[in-house]
C-alpha cells in the first residue's frame, strides 16, 4: 500500500486531547470560579478568573473529542446544592457562561467520556448531603445534557470517573453511609452496569483520569484518613490493587489528561491541617506518578478537571 494512502486510526496523536483544564473549587470559606490551563507538557498556568458561577463539589469530563464540560456543585460550601448549571469549554480553553441546569441539580457527582465523543454525568447528592442519587445524564457530542436516566448501581457521591479503552468509562469509590470500594463500568453506548465490589481501598473524595490513551487511574481521597495511593485500570476495565506512596496524601483533588497519553493530579486538601493545596503530580504514559510539584495557581479543593484540544 502506498504510504500516502494509509488510513490512520482515529485515535492518533492529532486526535487525543493535548491540554487540560482545572476549574472551580473552594479554599477555606471561599468558593472560586477560577480556572487553570495545563499545557501539552504538563505545566499548569496561572489563574484565569470569572468563569461562571463560583462553586465547589463540581464534576467535569471531556466531550466532542476536544472539548470539556463542567457541571453542578454548591455555592454554599457543601451545605446545599446551589446550582445545577453547566459550563462548556471550547477546544481553545474558553469557559462559557452558565447554561441552565438540565436534570436534577446535584453536587459530588462524577463525569467521564464514552463512545469516543460523548460523555456522562452520574451519581451525586441533591441537597444537604441527603437525597443521594444514582441517576445519570448523557451528554451529546455537541455538549447537550439529557434529562435524568434512572439509576443503576449503589447511590453515592464524591466518587471519581474516567474513560478507558478509548470509548468506555468506569466510575468508582464514593460515599454512601461510609467509604465505598465499588465500581461501575459504562459501555460505549452510555449504559451503566451494576456494581462490582472490592476494588482497592474504600474511599471518597479522590480523583480519576485516563492515561496511556486507553487506560485509567484513580488516586488520592479519604478513607480512614487522607490517602496517597493509586489504582490503575486496564484497557479491559479491570481495577488493580493499591499502589502506595504517590505524592502528598490528600483528599478532594482533581485530575486530567494532557499531552495525548499522560495525566496530572492537582490541588486538594490536607485533612490533618485543613490547608488547601496547590500541589500537582504528573503521571507518565505507563501510569507512574511523579513526586509533588508546588505553586501552581490558587490552592483549593473540591474542584474538577478535564482534557481538551487536539492541538498542542
Amino acid at each position: 500500500m502506498p504510504i500516502n494512502s494509509f488510513i490512520y486510526p482515529a485515535n492518533t496523536l492529532s486526535q487525543v486531547t493535548q491540554k487540560g483544564i482545572f476549574a472551580y473549587g473552594s479554599q477555606s470559606l471561599t468558593t472560586y470560579s477560577v480556572s487553570n490551563i495545563v499545557s501539552s507538557s504538563g505545566v499548569i498556568a496561572s489563574d484565569v478568573t470569572g468563569v461562571g458561577t463560583a462553586r465547589n463539589y463540581t464534576y467535569a469530563t471531556s466531550y466532542g473529542g476536544d472539548k470539556a464540560i463542567f457541571g453542578g456543585g454548591s455555592v454554599n460550601l457543601g451545605t446545599s446544592v446551589g446550582t445545577g448549571v453547566t459550563n462548556l469549554v471550547s477546544n481553545s480553553g474558553v469557559v462559557s457562561s452558565d447554561v441552565t441546569a438540565v436534570g436534577t441539580a446535584k453536587m459530588g457527582a462524577a463525569g467521564a467520556g464514552y463512545g469516543g465523543d460523548k460523555a456522562i454525568f452520574a451519581f451525586g447528592t441533591s441537597s444537604n448531603w441527603a437525597g443521594i442519587v444514582s441517576t445519570s445524564n448523557l451528554i451529546s457530542n455537541s455538549g447537550v445534557v439529557s434529562s435524568d436516566v434512572a439509576g443503576v448501581g449503589t447511590a453515592r457521591y464524591l466518587l471519581s470517573a474516567a474513560s478507558y479503552d478509548e470509548d468506555k468509562a468506569i466510575m468508582a469509590y464514593g460515599y454512601a453511609g461510609g467509604a465505598q470500594n465499588m465500581s461501575n463500568l459504562v459501555s460505549d453506548s452510555g449504559v451503566v452496569a451494576s456494581d462490582t465490589t472490592g476494588v482497592g481501598t474504600a474511599r471518597y473524595g479522590g480523583a480519576a483520569t485516563s492515561y496511556g490513551e486507553d487506560k485509567a487511574i484513580f488516586g488520592f481521597g479519604y478513607g480512614s484518613g487522607d490517602l496517597s495511593l493509586t489504582n490503575l485500570v486496564s484497557n479491559s476495565g479491570v481495577v488493580a490493587s493499591d499502589t502506595t506512596g504517590v505524592g502528598t496524601a490528600r483528599n478532594a483533588p482533581a485530575a486530567s489528561t494532557y499531552g495525548g497519553d499522560k495525566a496530572i493530579f492537582a490541588y486538594g486538601s490536607d485533612g490533618s491541617t485543613g490547608a488547601d493545596l496547590n500541589y500537582s503530580n504528573l503521571v507518565s504514559n505507563s501510569g507512574v506518578v511523579a513526586s509533588d510539584v508546588t505553586g501552581v495557581g490558587t490552592g483549593r479543593s473540591y474542584l474538577a478537571a478535564a482534557g481538551f484540544s487536539y492541538s498542542a
